[in-house]
């Protein structure tokens, strides 16, 4: 019996926590914690933000001091010196292309990144959901599992006597032994799983060493909402998916990067200001100057033709890359879809009519145990454990899905009837 006490204990001890258990909407509070998930994703968008930056400074104001020592021999004989000091400031008035292309693919590739963001807040709610309904479950399947043990603990102990008594043979001892050792085992995993469900929830929540004890039951109004049907829901994933508008972005980022390399045969004017100081007197040379400079490439060779190819291809992958996943989204919207109609029309109904089963089994078995006609009652209350079990598993299993469906569908689901998300 000291086995069933000390299991008692654990469970005694993991039920007890704080005075508040932790109720689903705090877990996903911390959906803005600096788990390392958001922060990879917080940093692309840093770096891509700082690249639009950069793309738009080529046109900024640049001012710049440019000198030169030197000397030389002049007309009249002698070694003098030649030097040159000089103050530019220059301003690009036009490039023809370059620089607005660079800018608008560095903007793409930001929308890309802030989408890319979202999604990852999206994925990881869905992560916080499904390491919030382990914990649950997982509470649930030890209590079953110790109530298992216990019934075969019992029956085990027991027969001992009647052994001792001569009323039951080695082979029928040995028999309820192993069905007691194999119930251990299977308390024994459970308690695992108890412990580590745990510590994935306090991961996912980024709380790293800070296990949650007691969790409170959540209340799952979205379970209740209506769906659309697969045919008016396809257009709208394929529209708001953000994994599709990232990959849209970057073709825009693509054909615009593009249009920046093309241009690069494309003339070039700045406007510049030039103040001087030389070491040798000269009337042809000025000490202030005002001026606009001028560039037309005439040949490059076959850089900016690389370039474009190189372009040309990853664009093309993108374009299959984006092709893929639409293929991949339909019938995820289809599986995701079919599994919510299951779950609601045939997952609910038939755990439902389990738990009436274990009930009325329970109260037949709780009769009969007050008769003394059978001791099957702890087995009684384990099924029943079992069943509740089950249908907690199903609503945990349909607020997932529909958690899929809206993180696929962008955020939020087209409004249908009377109900509108």
């Amino acid at each position: 019996m000291r086995e069933v006490w000390v299991a008692l204990l654990a469970w005694t001890w993991l039920a007890s926590g704080s005075a508040e258990p932790l109720t689903l909407e705090e877990a996903l509070a911390t959906v803005a914690a600096p788990h390392p998930d958001r922060q990879i994703a917080e940093s692309d968008l840093a770096l891509a933000r700082a690249d639009r930056d950069q793309m738009a400074s080529i046109q900024d104001f640049r001012l710049f001091l440019d000198g030169t020592l030197a000397g030389g021999e002049g007309e009249f004989g002698g070694w003098r010196a030649n030097n040159l000091g000089r103050v530019v400031a220059r301003k690009p008035l036009f490039d023809f292309g370059r620089s607005s292309q660079a800018v608008a693919a560095a903007d793409q590739n930001v929308a890309a990144s802030q989408t890319a963001l979202f999604h990852v807040q999206s994925l990881r709610r869905i992560d916080i959901m499904a390491r919030f309904f382990d914990v649950l479950l997982a509470d649930m399947q030890y209590a079953a599992d110790n109530e298992f043990m216990a019934v075969a603990y019992v029956s085990w102990e027991n027969a001992q006597d009647r052994f001792r008594v001569g009323k039951i043979s080695q082979p029928e001892l040995v028999k309820l032994e192993a069905e007691y050792q194999n119930s251990r085992e299977r308390r024994e995993a459970s308690l695992k799983q108890v412990r580590s469900s745990r510590q994935k929830l306090a991961h996912a929540m980024y709380r790293p060493g800070n296990l949650p004890t007691e969790l409170a039951e959540p209340d799952l109004p979205s379970n209740a909402w209506p769906v659309a049907e697969y045919e008016s829901l396809l257009p709208w994933v394929m529209e708001k998916n953000p994994r599709v508008q990232v990959l849209q972005s970057k073709l825009a980022a693509a054909d615009a990067r593009i249009a920046a390399m093309r241009a690069e045969a494309n003339p070039m004017l700045d406007a510049e200001v030039v103040g001087a100081d030389f070491s040798r007197i000269s009337n042809t040379r000025d000490n202030i100057s005002a001026g606009v400079v001028f560039l037309i490439p005439l040949y490059q060779g076959g850089r900016v033709d690389a370039l474009v190819a190189r372009e040309m291809a990853q664009k093309e992958r993108s374009a299959a890359e984006l092709e893929k996943l639409k293929l991949e989204l339909a019938d995820s919207l289809l599986l995701t879809l079919q599994e919510i109609e299951w779950l609601r029309s045939s997952g609910r109904v038939a755990a439902d009519k389990q738990i009436e089963y274990r009930d009325w089994a329970l109260e037949r078995s709780r009769a009969e145990y007050e008769l003394e006609l059978k001791t099957n009652l702890g087995t009684s209350m384990a099924d029943t454990q079992v069943a509740a079990l089950r249908r907690k598993q199903v609503e945990y299993q349909l607020a997932l899905a529909l958690a899929r469906l809206e993180a696929m569908s962008g955020g939020s689901l087209p409004p249908l009837g009377g109900a509108a998300k």
